[in-house]
């Protein structure tokens, strides 16, 4: 399906995407300290949709289309920012009585496995990065269509990334088990996490979205 020749430098390149950071780690790690290690994975899954919807859509041509529509793709981007400073200001308006329970982790769960779907799939940049990068690892060399090539791309794409976002929960949320027994830090852990929406939230607004027209 995908040309063996190129498959070295391909995991390369991921490897090194993966290490930089970016709005998806941000909001795995954040959510690992806040809430533990479940909800970091339920993030990291809820990442992992994300970036398997977007790697069907970039093998149909479908990104493609929306990413040369310069409006559509400041659409997308004013959605996904309005979309995070909503979840950001429903966290900083909770009070300390609205704080969670541990056992109350699979609504945690729920939730941020949602945020984490929506605000990759309404990030313009995610979008465009499909489209750019999956192409340049499609080869002549092989039977497969290009649209076969980037399916198993993107798919391997997206298990590297939730393997090392998995890997990045452990060690968060290892070193946050301590702060979730801490009384203090239980009552303004949905301020934190509405401070964190609020940054993507500004990252995406003021970031500028390139053209492939």
């Amino acid at each position: 399906m995908i040309d063996l020749a190129v498959l070295p430098v391909y995991l390369t390149a991921v490897i090194a995407l993966l290490l930089i950071p970016g709005p998806d780690m941000l909001l795995i790690a954040s959510s690992s300290l806040s809430y533990g290690k479940k909800v970091g994975v339920f993030a990291s899954l809820g990442n992992a949709t994300s970036g398997l919807i977007l790697t069907l859509l970039a093998a149909m041509g479908v990104s493609a289309l929306i990413a040369m529509n310069p409006i559509a793709l400041q659409v997308l981007r004013i959605l996904g920012g309005a979309y995070l400073l909503k979840m950001g200001w429903d966290c900083m308006r909770t009070t300390p009585s609205d704080a969670p329970e541990l056992e109350q982790s699979n609504s945690l769960a729920a939730t941020l496995y949602r945020r984490a779907v929506f605000s990759n799939l309404l990030n313009p940049k995610a979008l465009i990065f499909f489209v750019l990068f999956l192409p340049q690892f499609v080869s002549t060399h092989v039977t497969a269509s290009s649209g076969e090539q980037m399916l198993v791309l993107g798919l391997l794409l997206n298990v590297l990334g939730l393997l090392f976002n998995l890997f990045l929960v452990k060690m968060v949320g290892s070193f946050g088990q301590p702060l979730l027994k801490n009384e203090k830090f239980r009552t303004n852990q949905h301020k934190f996490m509405g401070f964190i929406f609020f940054v993507l939230a500004i990252w995406l607004l003021a970031s500028q979205v390139p053209s492939i027209s």
